[in-house]
């Protein structure tokens, strides 16, 4: 714990680097912090918070700067976090309207980069297996039909089925039908193992089209809905932070290809409630030292599916961010639950 001059001081120190991104010397902290203390008083102070690993001293400057230590302790303890008026959420809640998912958290992740100036992310989780909503079959020629597919939170895809004979149209009204009554709101998993218990219940011959269905509605799921969608990478080359160092930027570039470590992100959000800030390589991925995550889950129904964020510099507004990706989780889950 620190003293509460420490606890201003560091306040004061991040402050200060966040608003202007210069090491902070102790006559800007004299004149920001309110304290009444010399300057002997304040490099004292500012010692003790570098041996406790909170700040640190870059050797072309005499000012020092956060750790990634010193912002964690910053977003923990001393961060205000002013929520957004109801004039900025209407005017967001205008912007992600209901509409195919797909397009929502497309929506979603354009917002989230637009109003920070960073990267926007959206992510579906990992774990949720795709459960589907209704299978349509539309006869195309002799030994062709289109499988639509409606998912459980909206999402259609299509695929067209090759059989070995050829289906009347009511058989393929039947099928659907039967698909629908018993396996619609259930997982493709599930379906698969119940069509595989009532295969005594169902005539030979219709067997191998509804098999055919869901193993191709599994797969166009899965292979339609992107685990993450990401706006605004290119933002990121403005961050004077960042761009100054190419070895850095290649770092965190290299993070956006690599699906799996971002998922890891997710997994960790998904099992939490609210805002989560990860800051440096907090996130058990490689992320670079002064890059930070700021993200929150989202809901379709109560569930949570998925979760938006923002990547950028540890050097970011938190105060501004925070509100931002929490109103944006809030009114995307919104959109999605009334799609």
């Amino acid at each position: 714990m620190l003293e509460d001059r420490a606890r201003i001081l560091l306040k004061t120190l991040i402050e200060r680097y966040i608003a202007e991104g210069q090491p902070v010397g102790s006559r800007t902290l004299s004149r920001f912090s309110g304290l009444d203390l010399s300057p002997a008083s304040i490099r004292n102070v500012m010692a003790d918070l570098e041996d406790q690993g909170f700040i640190a001293s870059p050797h072309t400057s005499a000012g020092r700067v956060p750790t990634p230590l010193g912002y964690r302790f910053f977003v923990d303890t001393l961060l205000v976090i002013k929520p957004l008026d109801s004039d900025a959420v209407h005017r967001l809640e205008d912007q992600l309207l209901p509409q195919n998912p797909r397009r929502s958290r497309e929506a979603a992740s354009q917002l989230l980069s637009r109003l920070t100036h960073f990267a926007g992310i959206v992510m579906t989780a990992r774990h949720r297996a795709p459960a589907f909503r209704h299978i349509e079959f539309l006869k195309l020629s002799e030994k062709r039909i289109l499988l639509i597919v409606v998912t459980a939170d909206g999402d259609v895809q299509n695929r067209i089925l090759l059989t070995e004979r050829d289906h009347t149209p009511a058989e393929l009204v039947s099928a659907a039908n039967y698909l629908n009554q018993h396996f619609a709101g259930h997982t493709f998993e599930d379906a698969r193992a119940s069509l595989q218990r009532e295969l005594h219940e169902i005539r030979e011959d219709m067997v191998a089209l509804m098999s055919a269905a869901i193993e191709a509605s599994d797969q166009a799921v899965s292979e339609g809905s992107e685990q993450y969608v990401i706006a605004g990478e290119h933002n990121l080359l403005s961050v004077h932070d960042l761009s100054q160092d190419m070895t850095r930027l290649r770092q965190l570039f290299e993070l956006f290809e690599r699906k799996s470590s971002l998922l890891r992100i997710l997994d960790l959000t998904v099992r939490s409630e609210g805002v989560q800030i990860f800051i440096g390589g907090e996130s058990g991925v490689s992320a670079p030292e002064d890059v930070s995550i700021v993200s929150a889950p989202y809901r379709v129904d109560g569930e949570v599916v998925g979760t938006v964020g923002v990547i950028g510099p540890t050097r970011m507004a938190y105060d501004r961010v925070i509100p931002i990706v929490d109103v944006t989780a809030k009114l995307l889950s919104s959109a999605l639950s009334q799609g």
